[in-house]
């Protein structure tokens, strides 16, 4: 193939006389190639096809479909266009539908991406932009539910695990990255969480609108896939799991939270904006002091009880009455409380404990749950001995009559004449 800048030296020089043979020469290409070129046969740039273009029949039929349906997968198209007799692969037919650009651009579903955007001025102090962030394959097992916290201002960003997404473990988390900011800004920003607001009309759910008088705040609904209008903890949540995530060693939950709040403080303020760093910009944050107390949602998460008769609970581990172990408890703690309640299945109330500092690796057995459990223990222990898994023990007598009784028991044999008269009479 020659380029434009080949083909325009080669139409000079042939002008001047040159043969195709010195022109080839001239520009090291082939004299087929320079000849099919200055004859007007092929065209500069435009490299030839060596194989016949397999899709070009069937552009119009898939330019159609896709016009009549933007959201068509290729996988189903691919199935119409092979009974059509369609000769080549998945991967090229869906590769020549982009090369061509044949699917069109759907507006509703395509986001901020190639739209116009403007910067939007956030005032100091004046908002906190909240997103979770689920994380699969946790070190710890399961998935991670974090809840990202981020000053639209100064970028700062704080983050907490927590054990589910239903309203007080939102509330619980959303205290503890406030908390950690320092204060709250004086309007929070969410999208449609189920656990905040009617995800059809946006309205505040009752419950949510007391916790917001409870820290004094507005809160703003994003509209319904808006994306752009919380922008700030959107990139902070790509930040988080490149940064932090993709490379976290932990082996607890209480782990990976210290870890995370180490990050934050020390990479995460550290980060550049504008002329200043995070850090520098988060101390001009005008922020609401916070209450003294959490607001006082109840919290509740379930455990199994070992078979020390414990359970495990923020790094930390409480004990239950003997009898319980195997069963499902739940663990109630109302935040701002330093009691939790261990409550069965049945909803009664099976012991109390004060609450540990989480992740302090503490023990806490009350004095009657270990007696209980000693008397339990040593009525358990038995002085005889244990049995002999390597014994000999062939069949004994009453084993071999047995088999004898079935080894000398007479079989019924029943013949079926009626099968032989057919045979005669038909051989006959």
């Amino acid at each position: 193939m020659l380029t434009g800048e080949e083909f325009v030296d080669a139409s000079a020089l042939h002008r001047r006389g040159w043969s195709i043979s010195a022109i080839a020469r001239h520009l090291g290409r082939d004299r087929k190639t320079i000849r099919a070129y200055l004859e007007g046969r092929r065209t500069p740039g435009v490299r030839r096809r060596p194989l016949p273009d397999h899709f070009a029949r069937f552009e119009p039929y898939v330019r159609e479909r896709l016009f009549e349906d933007p959201h068509l997968w290729g996988s189903t198209l691919f199935d119409e266009v092979t009974a059509l007799g369609y000769p080549r692969s998945y991967v090229t037919f869906v590769r020549e539908i982009r090369k061509r650009r044949l699917r069109p651009r759907c507006e509703a579903c395509a986001g901020v991406k190639g739209r116009p955007t403007i910067e939007i001025a956030h005032p100091p102090g004046e908002e906190i932009q909240w997103d979770w962030l689920e994380l699969p394959d946790a070190p710890w097992g399961g998935e991670a539910h974090l809840l990202v916290g981020t000053l639209s201002h100064s970028g700062k960003v704080r983050a907490v695990f927590a054990e589910g997404e239903e309203q007080a473990h939102l509330v619980e988390a959303l205290d503890g990255v406030l908390r950690r900011l320092g204060g709250t800004a004086r309007r929070w920003r969410v999208d449609r969480m189920a656990t905040v607001c009617d995800r059809a009309t946006g309205r505040l759910l009752p419950s949510f609108a007391a916790v917001a008088r409870y820290y004094g705040v507005h809160v703003d609904v994003c509209p319904p896939r808006r994306a752009n209008r919380k922008g700030a903890v959107e990139s902070r949540n790509h930040f988080l799991a490149q940064r932090f995530w993709w490379t976290l060693q932990a082996k607890t939950l209480q782990e990976g939270q210290a870890k995370l709040d180490r990050f934050s403080e020390r990479i995460g303020d550290r980060r550049r904006r504008g002329r200043g760093s995070v850090a520098e910009l988060a101390a001009r944050e005008r922020l609401l002091s916070l209450p003294a107390l959490p607001y006082p949602a109840v919290v509740e998460a379930e455990r199994v009880v070992s078979a020390a008769c414990l359970i495990s609970y923020q790094g930390n581990r409480y004990s239950v009455p003997p009898g319980l172990h195997g069963q499902r408890v739940t663990v109630r703690r109302r935040l701002g409380s330093q009691q939790i309640e261990l409550v069965s299945t049945a909803g009664s109330v099976v012991a109390c404990h004060r609450l540990v500092p989480a992740g302090a690796g503490a023990l806490r057995r009350h004095d009657e749950h270990r007696i209980a459990l000693e008397r339990v223990v040593l009525q358990s222990l038995t002085s005889a001995r244990p049995c002999r898994r390597k014994a000999n023990r062939p069949p004994g007598e009453a084993a071999l009559k047995a088999a004898a009784a079935l080894a000398g028991e007479p079989r019924d044999v029943v013949v079926a004449l009626e099968a032989y008269a057919r045979y005669a009479e038909a051989s006959r």
